[in-house]
């Protein structure tokens, strides 16, 4: 499989390798003629704001992304604000409601801010929506062609966990800055001198809270109707405290691309932080996403110098001899580590520093991972005892545990 054949439109308009986004998110090659629903990789992850409008300016300050394109009333669409944000191979969609009687209010009444959709690239729409109704799963919207001047979109959709919705997409025909009846639009933020060029270059994986009893019917959903396989497991002791657990089994598509981790709550003596989740997002939903970087520690000094907040680590965790034995040596000093909060972890394929920002909105539901993988291809299973702790104890100063 050559360099061109792997890598997406939308990753090569970002500038990036096929050898730099092995390492971002562990990138395989497989063999897409034998899968019955052949995913290329993410397309866009939609999001229902309480004002988008202030959440695309957040999202530009704070995370560095770039404004590329939108639609609302100027456009003809009525109901609602769409902006649309990239940063490296990353397509963020942020809708919020314009019209009162919008249904984006009422989800957002029951949800508050968080992810719709999230979008596929595939090569075939019409292939993989006939695997999907062979396979049972329910087809949202079927597929359909879009056209302005700049080609073609075919688009159909297909219904996940919760309200949740995979688009899929085949943008292969088309040359605009999103999709027909998007104008490009670019941003009036002006960056400081010597600002990084962009924080995060890829989408690494999405975690996808369900209820308790529902995780394997999903992992079913996936292997039976998208052709993605098991990647890992997580259960009993390997995500637990003395108070809370959770299960978890991670999916992908056959390049790994794209990744699933699917949690569920576990009995516990207290209130989970998958239970606090689903209570306060009203539902299943999609938990946090995880944004590869190369270069964590910048990364991690700018966000935090633009406000965001991350989890907090204890120094036990950095002077503890057993981690400092397991994960030898990585690319800078624990010391460098442990002044930031990142954590880190390895395993036989390598190693991968991560951190996780705390929720970054009104309720206890949706936040961010990010991630630099050094030839791991896990999700830290060694500082999930760690991270455990750091979430309870977020929902203890919140009284929700």
């Amino acid at each position: 499989m050559s360099l061109h054949e792997t890598l997406t439109d939308q990753e090569k308009l970002a500038g990036l390798q096929l050898d730099e986004l092995q390492q971002l998110v562990g990138l395989v090659e497989y063999d897409e003629a034998s899968d019955p629903f052949p995913v290329t990789g993410w397309d866009s992850i939609t999001w229902i704001c309480g004002n988008a409008t202030q959440a695309a300016v957040y999202f530009q300050l704070a995370f560095g992304m770039e404004l590329i394109a939108y639609r609302g009333p100027e456009q003809g669409q009525r109901d609602y604000h769409s902006y649309v944000l990239k940063s490296g191979a990353i397509r963020f969609v942020l809708n919020g409601a314009v019209d009162p009687a919008s249904s984006l209010i009422a989800h957002h009444a029951k949800h508050g801010d968080g992810v719709i959709d999230i979008a596929l690239e595939v090569p075939d729409v019409d292939k993989c929506i006939a695997h999907a109704e062979r396979m049972g799963a329910t087809v949202i919207a079927a597929p359909e062609d879009f056209t302005d001047e700049h080609g073609t979109v075919r688009m159909a959709a297909i219904a996940a966990y919760g309200e949740t919705r995979h688009t899929l997409v085949d943008r292969s025909r088309y040359t605009g800055a999103y999709l027909p009846g998007y104008v490009e639009r670019t941003s009036s933020v002006v960056r400081p001198e010597g600002s990084p060029k962009r924080l995060f270059q890829a989408l690494d994986h999405i975690v996808g809270n369900v209820e308790l009893g529902k995780m394997d019917e999903w992992v079913e959903f996936y292997n039976k109707v998208m052709g993605f396989t098991n990647m890992a497991e997580f259960i009993g002791d390997d995500i637990a405290t003395d108070y809370s657990a959770l299960m978890s089994k991670v999916v992908a598509n056959g390049n790994h691309r794209v990744k699933f981790p699917l949690n569920e709550p576990a009995v516990g003596k207290k209130k989970s932080q998958i239970d606090e989740y689903l209570e306060f997002y009203q539902g299943p939903g999609a938990q946090h996403l995880a944004l590869a970087t190369n270069d964590i520690l910048t990364t991690v000094d700018e966000l935090r110098a633009r406000g965001i907040e991350f989890l907090d680590t204890p120094a036990s965790y950095y002077e503890d001899p057993q981690l400092r034995a397991r994960i030898g040596e990585v690319r800078v000093p624990i010391e460098e580590l442990q002044k930031r909060g990142i954590l880190v972890d390895r395993d036989e394929d390598g190693y991968l520093l991560q951190i996780f920002t705390k929720p970054i909105g009104d309720r206890p539901t949706v936040f961010f991972e990010f991630i630099e993988r050094h030839g791991s291809l896990g999700f830290g299973k060694g500082n999930f005892q760690a991270l455990f702790e750091a979430i309870e104890r977020e929902q203890e100063r919140r009284g929700n545990f």
